[in-house]
C-alpha cells in the first residue's frame, strides 16, 4: 500500500518549549487517519508541518513520496487543507473567492463546484466573506478544498461550525474518497465522530504521539473501556478524577 504521508523524527520548538517531539507516521492511500489528543497536545502544529505551513526544528516530512523541503510548491498543488479557523479574504465575495481558486488550481468544473454548493448549502455567494458566520465560511472554505479533488486532505476540526446536514455530508464524502484512494488526515474534538470514520487513530499528548492503531488495536493498551472515550481518558491520563469532579460540582 502506497504511502501518502510520512513524518520523520519530526519535531518542532518554540523557544524552550517542544510542541512536538520526535513524532514518527506512516499513512496510507485510501485511509481516513485520526488525528487525537487534548487541548495544547500539538495537534495543530502538527497539522502545520505536515502542510508546509510551519517548518520543523528537526526531522522531515514526505507528501505523496515527495520531500517537503524540496517540493513544497508540488505538494500544494495536490493536497486540500481545511482549517479548524477558515482564514479567507474578507474583501471579496464568496463567488469572486471560488472563481481565485478556480483561476490558481486552473479548475474548469463549474458544474462541480454548483454540485457542492448546493450540497452544502451555499446559496450567499453574493455576499462578502466578512459579512459571512463561521458556519457559513467553514462550507465555503470545504467547497473550494473539495471542488479540486485533491489527493491528500487535511482536516482540522472540519465539523465543527457545520450544521447537522453538512456535517453528514462531508462524512459521506470523505467514506466515498476514501473508497477511491484519496487519503484524509483529521483532527477532531469529536470522539465518535473518530469512532465511526477512522480506519486508524493517533492520539498525541504533550507533544509525544502516545498510542496508534485501530480502535480493536488501542483497546489492547488499556485495561478496559469499549469507546473511543474512554481509551482516549485513559491513554492520556485524564480519566481518573472525573466521577468527583462531577459529585463536587
Amino acid at each position: 500500500m502506497e504511502v501518502r504521508i510520512k513524518a520523520e523524527n519530526l519535531t518542532k520548538r518554540f523557544g524552550d518549549f517542544e510542541a512536538v517531539k520526535n513524532l514518527n507516521l506512516r499513512i496510507f492511500s485510501g485511509e481516513i487517519y485520526g488525528f487525537l489528543g487534548p487541548n495544547g497536545a500539538g495537534k495543530t502544529t502538527t497539522v502545520k508541518m505536515l502542510t508546509g505551513m510551519l517548518r520543523p526544528t528537526t526531522g522531515r516530512v514526505e507528501i505523496l513520496g515527495l520531500d517537503m523541503a524540496k517540493h513544497e510548491i508540488e505538494i500544494k498543488r495536490r493536497i486540500g487543507i481545511v482549517h479548524e479557523e477558515p482564514k479567507l479574504y474578507a474583501n471579496l465575495k464568496g463567488y469572486e473567492f471560488l472563481n481565485f481558486i478556480s483561476e490558481v488550481y486552473n479548475i474548469e468544473e463549474d458544474k462541480r463546484i454548483e454540485e457542492l454548493c448546493e450540497a452544502f448549502s451555499v446559496d450567499y455567494l453574493d455576499r462578502y466573506i466578512s459579512d459571512m458566520s463561521h458556519g457559513m465560511k467553514q462550507k465555503l472554505i470545504l467547497v473550494s478544498v473539495l471542488m479540486r479533488k485533491p489527493d491528500v486532505l487535511f482536516l482540522d476540526e472540519p465539523l465543527i461550525g457545520l450544521d447537522a446536514r453538512s456535517a453528514r455530508i462531508l462524512k459521506g464524502l470523505l467514506k466515498k474518497y476514501a473508497s477511491e484512494g484519496v487519503t484524509v488526515f483529521m483532527t477532531t474534538h469529536i470522539l465518535e465522530i473518530a469512532e465511526k470514520m477512522c480506519d486508524r487513530i493517533g492520539i498525541i499528548h504533550k507533544g509525544q504521539l502516545i498510542a496508534e492503531g485501530t480502535l480493536e488495536e488501542l483497546r489492547m493498551k488499556v485495561e478496559s473501556g469499549s469507546t473511543l472515550e474512554d481509551l482516549f481518558l485513559q491513554l492520556t491520563g485524564e480519566k481518573e478524577g472525573i466521577e468527583e469532579v462531577i459529585r463536587e460540582l
